[in-house]
């Protein structure tokens, strides 16, 4: 499995720790982006970090965490090439892999409980894109 980039705000930053040692239980390779306190940061400054790595990276995947994840996704989403999609749930991650090619995950610490993210995160991990139509589908979305 290629490198996972990890980074979140200050709302996001308890349950990326959660799941950073997840990840390293699991033996994969990541990489924290930040921040590492719980001191009030703009989560734009982290979007925009770990945007950057993933589509220097291409093989590369990204988690961004914040508050509600919603803040992230938008900002991550502003980035060509990037997929950001902000999953709840197992059903929600699996689609976002399989029909969406998402290549950023964002979760919300405030309003995702830790159990739930790691199965998210499995579930993302291991899920591929299914490709035919939603190939096609992709396409259209790049204006």
């Amino acid at each position: 499995m290629n490198k996972i980039y990890l980074a979140s705000d200050h709302g996001g930053l308890g349950l990326k720790m959660k799941i950073i040692e997840y990840l390293k239980e699991a033996d994969i390779k990541i990489e924290d982006l930040g921040t590492n306190s719980s001191d009030s940061v703009d989560y734009p400054d982290f979007a925009h970090k770990l945007c950057k790595k993933v589509l220097r990276n291409k093989s590369s995947q990204g988690i961004l965490f914040c508050g509600t994840g919603l803040g992230m996704s938008i900002a991550a989403n502003r980035y060509k090439g990037i997929r950001a999609a902000l999953c709840h749930d197992h059903f929600t991650a699996a689609m976002s892999k399989k029909h969406n090619d998402s290549n950023v995950l964002c979760i919300g610490g405030r309003t995702t409980g830790e159990e739930t993210a790691k199965d998210i995160v499995k579930t993302w991990l291991e899920s591929t894109f299914e490709e035919g139509r939603h190939t096609r589908r992709l396409g259209k979305i790049e204006i």
